[in-house]
């Protein structure tokens, strides 16, 4: 009994001295060279775990060099590759605010739209079973504005034309939600909310293809609530700008013909 007493106090006194096996730090001396090398290394192999924790002792123990800055985008490179999109925008808006003069802060910009706009693929994915009313295209707006203010702030930035095509595909994405949206609405009788939808996509994405269907539920909706002045008007505005519509092409609005089964022909083709 006395025994085991004496190698409980001896197991308590190393813990307290931090010498057991399991909590001894074999980067305890390390450079910030070898921190960070050996990091990279660890990135490089896929352990994204491991690069992480290394950069972060990095950064604790030589917070001021430029080894500790590189980690500090590296751990959102790390988040970013091992499928983390919210700690990978968090850490580069960090590095954002800790370095808005840093030579490579305009990746940081187009790193935390790329995390943001892989968090959204599968939010506006075309063919999901969800409904696309019950989704929420937060991320998409914000890797679009992401990807906007880098075009912006660095124009000649290397990652500003892939960004610029990133934000041509969200602004289709998120007309396309609003359209959706826009038909739910109508097909359950919440005309109000299904003109509203179909306007929003007229003020804001002018330039989508998605904007024919909305100026078409615009329409319909505006027939259904009685406000022929202004249904009148979007169909002036359709047949002005869309003269082939399938929607439209032959059809008087007041003998309400079922469009939607366009919609439906389409997703089997």
């Amino acid at each position: 009994m006395l025994r085991i007493l004496a190698l409980i106090v001896l197991l308590g006194a190393l813990a307290g001295c931090g010498l057991l096996p399991d909590q001894i730090d074999e980067t305890k001396n390390w450079s910030a060279s070898k921190l960070y090398y050996t990091a990279k290394d660890s990135l490089n192999s896929g352990d994204y775990d491991r690069a992480v924790q290394l950069y972060e002792k990095l950064e604790a123990r030589y917070p001021y060099g430029a080894y500790a800055q590189q980690a500090q985008l590296e751990i959102a490179y790390a988040y970013y590759r091992d499928n983390e999109p919210v700690s990978a925008v968090a850490a580069c808006e960090r590095f954002i605010k800790l370095h808005p003069q840093h030579p490579n802060v305009d990746y940081a910009y187009y790193l935390k739209g790329l995390a943001n706009f892989v968090e959204d693929q599968g939010l506006l994915a075309r063919f999901s079973d969800q409904d696309m009313s019950e989704r929420d295209p937060k991320a998409a707006r914000e890797a679009f504005e992401s990807f906007k203010e880098l075009a912006e702030r660095y124009p000649e930035s290397k990652y500003t034309a892939d960004a610029v095509a990133r934000m041509k595909y969200l602004v289709n994405a998120l007309a396309a939600h609003e359209v959706h949206v826009a038909r739910y609405y109508y097909r359950r009788g919440a005309y109000v909310a299904a003109a509203n939808r179909g306007k929003y996509v007229l003020e804001h994405y002018q330039q989508s293809p998605a904007l024919e269907e909305a100026l078409v539920i615009m329409a319909h909706s505006y027939g259904k609530l009685g406000l022929d002045d202004l249904r009148d008007d979007t169909l002036r505005v359709i047949r002005k700008n869309f003269p082939d519509s399938p929607f439209l092409t032959g059809q008087d609005l007041k003998k309400e013909r079922p469009w939607w089964r366009f919609w439906e022909i389409q997703s089997r083709d």
